[in-house]
C-alpha cells in the first residue's frame, strides 16, 4: 500500500522552515541534501554558492506513517512558485509497476514535468500537476538499490 505525506517547496528558507518544525514535532532529519550534492548538469552550468547551499531534499518524520519533506526552489522551477501552490503530495508506491499505474492514473490530462525514470539518488520518481491543478511527486525505493550489504 503506498503512503502518501505533503511536500513543501520554499522560496530560498527551506533549511529555517524545517528547523522551526523540528522545534515543534521534535526528532532527527534522516536526510538533508543540498542543491551542490548533485552531479553537475549535462549542460556543465555552475550554480551560485547561495544556490548551491539550497536545501535539495530534507525530511522530518512527525509519526510513525507520516513525514514532511521539503525543499527550496531555483533555476527553471523558481518562476513558478508562488505561496499557496508551494506543496505537492507525495506518494511513495510499493513497486515500481504501482508508481507508474498511479502516474499515468493522476497525470491523465494534466501536465507532466519530470516523467517518471530513475534517478541519481536511486529512486524510480516523477511529478506533474493534475488535470485540477494539484501538484504531485510519485516515488519508489527500490529496495535492492537502497540497502546496503
Amino acid at each position: 500500500m503506498a503512503t502518501v505525506n505533503v511536500y513543501l517547496t520554499f522560496n530560498g528558507n527551506c533549511e529555517e522552515a524545517f528547523n522551526f518544525y523540528k522545534s515543534v514535532f521534535g526528532g532527527e532529519f534522516p536526510y538533508v541534501g543540498r542543491f551542490a550534492d548533485m552531479p553537475p548538469g549535462e549542460d556543465g552550468g555552475k550554480m551560485s554558492d547561495a544556490d548551491a547551499n539550497k536545501i535539495m531534499h530534507i525530511s522530518l518524520p512527525i509519526s510513525s506513517e507520516t513525514m514532511i519533506m521539503g525543499s527550496d526552489t531555483g533555476g527553471e522551477w523558481a518562476s513558478n512558485y508562488k505561496e499557496g501552490n508551494n506543496f505537492s503530495i507525495s506518494i511513495n508506491a510499493d513497486s515500481r509497476a504501482e508508481a507508474d499505474r498511479l502516474f499515468a492514473g493522476l497525470s491523465a490530462g494534466g501536465h507532466v514535468g519530470m516523467p517518471m525514470d530513475d534517478t541519481f539518488w536511486g529512486a524510480y520518481f516523477g511529478m506533474f500537476t493534475d488535470q485540477f491543478g494539484i501538484n504531485w511527486m510519485i516515488n519508489y525505493d527500490d529496495p535492492s538499490k537502497t540497502q546496503q550489504s
